[in-house]
């Protein structure tokens, strides 16, 4: 990782990509493309409103639904889990990601606001996980199997 905060307002994870902000946007807003960094099952309705549901697993699924779409610079999308005894419920917090031309590449940063304390540090090991993985897909790599979809474990979950 290039950086890594856990703060009280928010987590952020950034990495640089060897790829332009037009190849990588469509990884954020495409279900096919997503489910090849994250996720085992994708439903994503890009725009305001529209849904964001991604199954990390068979049993951790993140719910929300996109805020804001500025391609190929910036997506903001609500987020939670819906397991019932989740303390982030379904649209709760909130993730912003900017993609800004950086040295040939992107500088991909991924800000996610409103963790409760007690999950932060569980939430930044996962997006980290899944950003290094982005940038696996981004800059044409296959990223292997995701070890949380193939245990069943998802960094950051509530179950």
């Amino acid at each position: 990782m290039e950086h890594r905060t856990v703060s009280a307002e928010a987590v952020v994870s950034q990495i640089w990509i060897q790829a332009l902000p037009e190849t990588i946007f469509p990884f954020l807003v495409d279900p096919t493309k997503m489910t090849r960094w994250m996720g085992i099952a994708v439903d994503l309705e890009p725009h305001p409103g529209g849904i964001y549901r991604v199954e990390i697993n068979e049993r951790d699924i993140a719910r929300g639904e996109f805020v804001e779409i500025q391609p190929p610079h910036r997506v903001v999308f609500t987020f939670g889990w819906e397991a019932e005894d989740a303390s982030i419920a379904p649209g709760a917090s909130r993730v912003e990601i900017e993609l800004t031309p950086s040295r040939g590449g992107t500088q991909v940063r991924l800000t996610h606001h409103g963790l409760p304390a007690e999950s932060r540090a569980a939430h930044l090991e996962g997006w980290d996980h899944y950003v290094v993985r982005l940038r696996t897909v981004a800059e044409g790599n296959d990223p292997g199997p995701d070890h949380y979809a193939e245990r069943g474990e998802e960094a950051g979950s509530e179950s």
